[in-house]
């Protein structure tokens, strides 16, 4: 028997084909950040020891009751799918891993169906070929996940990480995915104005060190989004349950309307270089280099900016010139101040966008949180270094009843039969427990009288603070 430790890194990293350059050729310069970061992800798998990687994708044979692995000697696979069927794949198969893996699922009652004499899909074989360019030869386990729900892959997870233990020597484990398909008007899975939130989900959760935030994701926002491999991170978590998180965004970009994200959850090792200061610190959706420190490039650092301006200076700012697609999307937003001891000093907001792009909303709210809210004075020059910012991104709203809402992951917005009283309430409120309080308080916030017929919508939130 191994112990704990034997787990010795774990990671998540992208599988577009167009990251391999015999397949990409010239377009690889849009995903270069990626490419980068998969030597870094690599320095450190290597840096830790692990003599196996275990890959599990998205994108391997689907059985719906049962999790699928890759049988054999040795795991081959090629990219003559994408044009480019010179590039080829050879690695031998940690068959003692495995048969623990299968071990561990039995007991738990899961199967692990074996695929044999099957090429490598692409979801494995890409970080595989980056595994492998970067200097990294070991055994590979390469699995696949299935229908079954969110809570069964936590729990495969855990008996990956279980069986890990059994075998006793160092082993890497990636969860191969990628993010939003629906970033951009032409991406592969079509586009969607709010699909960005659950990239900027992942990212935030993960730069404030918090899978749970992973686990406990709103999952209409990740139908909405059309990603792939959800479940592949819901694996890697369950497996790394028992170890201490040493979460870092090694590269998030997005430049075909498709978020790529290379990072690390676990490390044993602590990381020797400087890798977390040369990246960029702030979400980005298009691949553009961005300076929060010039451009205020995380949404509260831009409501901070636009504050300080205008209360100093009188000066509304202008929105970030760089094309970063989180900025440049259209949504409505919340902006809230609060003082460093937690009181509230100003919040404003709007329900539906009411400019063209969510950088001038912000903007805008910002200032009006500042200096408009009816229930404080404006903020004055000598009260801004003690304030704290934090930005909530709204969602379309969706029509709803009673049953679909719950305070803790949805807004609320009240508003009459005429349509001319409106309230609305954030989600995850103190104090706030029950459906019925929550409609009570926005209905009351509109000024609706108590027995008034309502209609009902919900949305979801992305909230985002200062750390």
């Amino acid at each position: 028997m191994g112990n704990a430790s034997s787990l010795v890194f774990s990671g998540i990293a992208p599988h577009p084909p167009i990251m391999v350059p015999e397949v990409g050729r010239d377009a690889i310069s849009e995903v270069r950040r990626s490419i980068d970061a998969m030597a870094e992800l690599t320095r450190r798998v290597i840096a830790n020891g692990a003599e196996t990687v275990i890959l599990i994708s998205p994108h391997a044979p689907l059985e719906p009751d049962s999790f699928v692995a890759y049988q054999g000697p040795r795991v081959r696979g090629n990219f003559s799918s994408f044009r480019a069927p010179g590039v080829e794949l050879d690695a031998p198969v940690d068959q003692e891993l495995l048969a623990a893996i299968s071990a561990r699922g039995s007991e738990s009652n899961y199967t692990v169906v074996e695929l044999t004499n099957q090429y490598l899909d692409h979801g494995t074989a890409v970080p595989l070929y980056f595994l492998h360019r970067n200097g990294w030869e070991g055994r590979v386990v390469g699995l696949g996940y299935s229908f079954l729900s969110n809570e069964d892959h936590l729990q495969f997870g855990s008996c990956i990480g279980k069986a890990i233990s059994d075998v006793g020597r160092p082993v890497a484990l990636i969860a191969s995915g990628d993010l939003s398909h629906r970033l951009k008007p032409d991406a592969p899975a079509g586009y969607n104005p709010t699909a960005y939130i659950f990239d900027y989900e992942i990212v935030d959760a993960l730069r404030s060190n918090d899978v749970k935030r992973i686990v406990h994701i709103d999952q209409d926002l990740r139908r909405l989004a059309g990603e792939c491999g959800y479940r592949s991170m819901l694996i890697a978590v369950g497996a790394t349950q028992d170890l201490p998180l040493a979460c870092e965004v090694l590269n998030y970009e997005a430049p075909f309307g498709v978020g790529y994200i290379v990072a690390q959850l676990t490390s044993k090792e602590i990381p020797t270089t400087e890798w977390s200061k040369s990246v960029d610190q702030e979400l980005e959706c298009d691949g553009s280099k961005s300076d929060a420190s010039e451009s205020g490039g995380s949404l509260p650092a831009l409501a901070r900016e636009a504050v300080e301006n205008f209360v100093r200076q009188g000066v509304q700012i202008e929105p970030p010139r760089e094309n970063v697609a989180v900025m440049h999307a259209r949504a409505a937003c919340f902006v809230s101040l609060k003082t460093k001891s937690g009181e509230l000093r100003g919040c404003i907001g709007t329900i539906e966008p009411s400019r063209d792009t969510l950088a001038e909303e912000i903007i805008a709210n910002a200032i009006n949180a500042a200096t408009r809210d009816p229930r404080f004075a404006p903020v004055a020059p000598a009260e801004l270094d003690n304030l704290r910012y934090s930005v909530d991104v709204l969602s379309s709203p969706e029509p709803a009843d009673i049953g679909d809402l719950d305070p803790a992951i949805y807004g609320v917005i009240v508003e009459d039969e005429t349509g001319w009283r409106r309230g609305l309430l954030l989600p995850a409120l103190e104090g706030i427990e029950t459906v019925s309080q929550q409609v009570e308080i926005a209905a009351r916030k509109a000024g609706i009288p108590p027995e008034t017929p309502v209609k009902l919508s919900r949305f979801s939130v992305g909230r985002y603070g200062e750390g």
